[in-house]
């Protein structure tokens, strides 16, 4: 798996919207419609609605 990279603007918005904290998550793929992130710390990784 690639290297996650610090969210957007955009995409901590999203972040937030599903009830998570941005600075906890990287975004390792992003495709239309969904985000695919990772946790930081823990690597559990999940999708939201872009």
């Amino acid at each position: 798996m690639k290297n996650g990279k610090n969210p957007t603007l955009r995409q901590k918005q999203a972040l937030r919207y599903v009830k998570l904290n941005p600075n906890d998550w990287l975004v390792y793929k992003v495709e239309p419609g969904q985000i695919y992130i990772q946790h930081r710390f823990t690597g559990k990784t999940r999708s939201i609605p872009a």
